[in-house]
């Protein structure tokens, strides 16, 4: 379980996050929503310890952050951000991120499976086994934007973790493409906490916790039915974007 209670982030005299609260059981799945700004991204900084909160504290288990060893807390994560990098390695040694076992590789193919860069991955020349990218082999192989990050989100379905945070990991996809990415990650980590960041409205449907950002703080917090029922931000973003599917289904 993993408490944020009354914390608040400064940087010099711009204030990032204030008095921020709020529960993730084992096993829940909570989406963090909010215009560009809001703070979801140095809350999410402040969980993995990339640097300390300057009020409140962040307990994992009823420990303070502070009191694990960073190597063993960090390990405890699998973590997905927006700003993602694939290596001029090949497709399975991007995923395990080492030279590969046989076993290695089933897993690789498991996890590409599931991220949904399976069917993409298959039709390259050595499959799995191919190099990405030209930049030491000039037989390695390009991806697109989509198809690439759906390799990175592979390295998290390859991990064992008890926690996974997720900033804007399908920010290449389209609505479909990402919808079914949450649905499998759903399916992959029961019994784990999932948090993750997404301005696509689609994907918290899927989440038992919605937490709306706005200003630093939590302006929201409940179920997809609850927050529309309510009337509120989420409520109006909500609407906001399936009338702009709607017209582009139109």
């Amino acid at each position: 379980m993993l408490t944020v209670e009354q914390i608040s982030k400064r940087y010099g005299h711009r204030t990032a996050l204030r008095e921020v609260s709020f529960t993730a059981e084992t096993g829940e799945i909570i989406a963090l929503l909010g215009r560009n700004g809001a703070g979801k991204t140095t809350l999410v900084k402040l969980m993995l310890r990339f640097y300390d909160p300057n009020d409140g504290e962040i307990l994992y288990n009823g420990i303070n952050l502070k009191e694990y060893e960073l190597e063993s807390l960090r390990g405890k994560f699998a973590t997905v951000f927006q700003d993602y990098k694939n290596f001029a390695l090949s497709v399975n040694e991007n995923i395990i991120c080492r030279e590969c076992s046989p076993e290695d590789e089933i897993l690789a193919e498991e996890a590409l499976k599931r991220s949904g860069a399976y069917g993409k991955v298959s039709t390259l020349p050595q499959g799995a086994n191919t190099v990405l990218t030209r930049e030491f082999d000039e037989n390695g192989a390009g991806l697109s934007g989509g198809e690439a990050q759906k390799t990175a989100v592979a390295r998290m379905f390859a991990r064992d973790f008890d926690i996974a945070v997720l900033d804007e990991p399908s920010s290449a996809l389209d609505p479909i493409a990402e919808y079914k990415m949450y649905q499998n990650l759903i399916e992959a980590t029961k019994n784990k906490t999932v948090i993750y960041i997404s301005h696509r409205l689609s994907s918290a449907v899927l989440s038992d916790k919605i937490i709306v950002m706005e200003n630093g703080t939590v302006a929201e917090s409940g179920t997809h039915a609850e927050l529309t029922a309510a009337g509120g931000e989420y409520a109006k973003m909500f609407a906001l974007q399936a009338s702009s599917y709607k017209k582009e289904a139109e």
